[in-house]
């Protein structure tokens, strides 16, 4: 039951400001709410399981490389979001987007929500520190819970927050945020290199 807790608390804390939320909440203002949750759930659980399954692993990488890694997919991100962000599109396609969810099918908008957050959580605070605890009570199955648990609650929350924000918000002002958002998260894991 430790395990589990700290698992639990340690992942929520790391993930709670973390570019989880802010994808997750990105997602939900472009798909429907049931279907990212489901592909976020999916990828975390899968990626719960890669962390603990390689626990030891994982920490093993070298600091610069791992650094240097995080920082590159944390640039190709804001780059896209940045991108999509200040894009050229016509005002009624966006407005047409304001009023209500994405027509894609529920599959087609899970799989999506699942690619970018499997993508977005490898070398991640919360992989890495569901990883260490692995490897250091030597209890795996409670560790991938506990984790598993508190990216839900996460996901849970922005799925929340960015269905109210859908309607509020324009989508393009949310990804221009995050766009940046995620450049700042570069700029800090390539700062990590010098220190």
């Amino acid at each position: 039951m430790v395990a589990l807790i700290s698992a639990f608390g340690l992942v929520l804390a790391v993930e709670l400001p973390d570019k989880t939320l802010v994808a997750t909440l990105v997602l939900t203002t472009r798909f429907r709410g049931w279907p990212v949750f489901a592909g976020v759930c999916a990828a975390f659980a899968v990626q719960s399981v890669i962390a603990v399954a390689f626990g030891s692993v994982l920490t093993l990488l070298p600091d610069v490389v791992l650094s240097l890694v995080v920082a590159a997919m944390f640039s190709l991100g804001a780059f896209m979001l940045l991108r999509e962000g200040f894009s050229q599109a016509d005002e009624a396609g966006e407005d047409a987007s304001r009023s209500g969810p994405s027509g894609l099918s529920f599959t087609r908008s899970a799989m999506t929500s699942f690619g970018v957050l499997f993508a977005a959580e490898w070398g991640d605070a919360s992989q890495l520190a569901t990883a260490s605890l692995a490897a250091r009570i030597g209890n795996p199955f409670a560790v991938g819970v506990g984790a598993f648990s508190a990216l839900v609650v996460v996901a849970g929350l922005a799925v929340f927050i960015g269905a109210k924000l859908r309607s509020r918000i324009r989508p393009r002002l949310i990804q221009r945020c995050a766009g940046f958002a995620f450049a700042g998260f570069a700029a800090f894991a390539l700062l990590q290199l010098a220190f």
